[in-house]
Formats: C-alpha cells, structure tokens, sequence
C-alpha cells in the first residue's frame, strides 16, 4: 500500500506541473536532448577533421554518409544475416556462461569457505583479456564459430558469477536465519529465498554480460568467419568503404541499446515494489 500511495503522489504532483516544465523533466526529452548533442559532436569534430585534404578519403565517417550507408545495410539480406549471425553468437555465449556462472555464484555467495577458497583463481582468470583466449580457442576447437563462442562465454563468466555472488550476499540475514528456525534446508533457503531475492543482481549480471559480449563480438568475428557484424568491419574497411564501416558501427550501438534497454525494462518490472 505504500508503495501504491507514493506513486499515486508522484503522479498527482506530476499532473500539476505545466505542459513545458513536463516535457523538460521527462527522460524522453533529456535523452533526445543527449542524443542530438552528441551527433553535433560528431559532425562538428568530423568535418574539422575529415574535410583537411589529407583527410579527404575518410568523408565516409561523417553523419550525412554514415546514415546513407546505414540505409544501404538495412535494405541488404546479407546484413540482417549478419546480425542474426552476430545475436546467436552473443545469446550462446551467455548461455553457456550463465549455465556455469549462475550456480558458481550461488555457491560463493551462500558458502563462505568456497568463496575464500576460489577467491584468488578466479580473480587471476578475471584478469586475464578475453581476446587472449584466442590462440587457445582457435587450438582447442575445430570450428570458429565455436571458438567465438568460447571467447564471449569467458568474458561474460566472471560478470555473471561476481554479480550473483553479491546478490546472495546482500540476502536480509533476518529471512535465512527466520527460515532455518522453521526448519529449511540450504536447498529450500536457496530456491524459495537466496534465488527470488537476488534477482535483480542476476539481471544486472545479465545486462553487465551482454555489454563486455558485444564488445568482444567484434574483434572475435575477425577469425575468419564469412557473416556477422565484425566481419562486415572488417570486410569495408579491407574495401575501404567507410560509410558502411561507419554504418555498421552505428548499428552495433542501435542493436546493443535495444538489448541493454529491454534487460533494464524486465530488471524495472520483476523489482518495482523496492523502487
């Protein structure tokens, strides 16, 4: 009732407010407002930059081609072939990490011996560049797609594990200790207490996870595969089409800003009555 009683307030002052102080207040405005500033930017520094005579072969890096590059990638098949290429690689490789990372963090979370005792191996492999996985990867498995799988997976491990672990920790100890006067068992405080309560923290892990994979993403892609979005980086810059090399580019910030807004939207929905 009380969190029903707050928002039914906040949206009663916010009524009252005038049409422009709304607009100038809403996150919609403040962002477009971020948004139009930063393309401002762009196009000042690039025609500073990009219009000097030394210069002239990189115009594609400016605004005005890098959209007309953007529309030609859109209406290509092999680019939204690419894309999904790129996604599948992504989805899998936090799969397979979260399927490893989820339960790894459960248990350093909730048993403090295993967190002393993985402690010092796990932030030594932490530390270690995803993107010098790659000699290993390419060693270990027949296929490039499986090795960049295996490389965006132990990027996005540590994440996954470190931010489930935190999660578990921050667990109100008042609940585990009320529950184990009644009787639960570790598995009964981990499915019906530890798990619901840190769900927000595997959500943040998830999102912190898509956004090391989508950096990784690129330079895994230039192995030698034939589809995906590095690999389309990589071919117009060997081709030295800029606009599309800058176009793509843009698409990686567009597709990536979707998935990162989606996860916030599911993290803001299953956590609504702590806001």
């Amino acid at each position: 009732m009380n969190v029903i009683a707050r928002y039914v307030k906040k949206q009663t002052v916010y009524t009252k407010q005038p049409y422009a102080e709304k607009m100038m207040n809403s996150g919609v405005f403040m962002g477009l407002a971020g948004f139009l500033f930063f393309i401002s930017l762009w196009a000042a520094g690039g025609y500073f930059l990009f219009t000097r005579p030394d210069f002239a072969q990189f115009q594609g890096f400016l605004p005005l081609p890098a959209l007309k590059g953007l529309a030609r990638l859109c209406v290509s098949e092999h680019f939204w072939t690419s894309v999904a290429a790129s996604l599948f690689r992504v989805c899998a490789g936090i799969l397979i990490a979260f399927i490893v990372g989820f339960p790894v963090g459960l248990l350093i979370g909730f048993y403090r011996k295993i967190q002393v005792l993985t402690y010092p191996p796990m932030q030594f492999l932490r530390m270690v560049s995803p993107l010098s996985w790659m000699p290993i990867a390419l060693l270990i498995f027949s296929s490039f797609e499986s090795a960049i799988c295996f490389i965006i997976t132990m990027a996005t491990v540590w994440p996954i594990i470190l931010n489930t672990s935190l999660g578990v920790v921050r667990v109100n100890p008042g609940w585990l200790m009320m529950a184990r006067n009644q009787g639960a068992t570790d598995i009964q405080l981990l499915t019906r207490i530890v798990i619901p309560a840190s769900i927000p923290y595997i959500l943040t892990s998830l999102r912190l996870a898509l956004g090391v994979a989508w950096i990784v993403l690129v330079p895994a892609e230039f192995l030698g595969v034939s589809s995906g979005l590095g690999y389309i980086i990589n071919d117009a810059r060997d081709t030295m089409e800029y606009d599309l090399l800058m176009a793509t580019v843009l698409a990686i910030g567009v597709i990536g800003f979707c998935l990162d807004g989606s996860i916030q939207i599911l993290r803001r929905y299953l956590n609504w009555g702590h806001d």
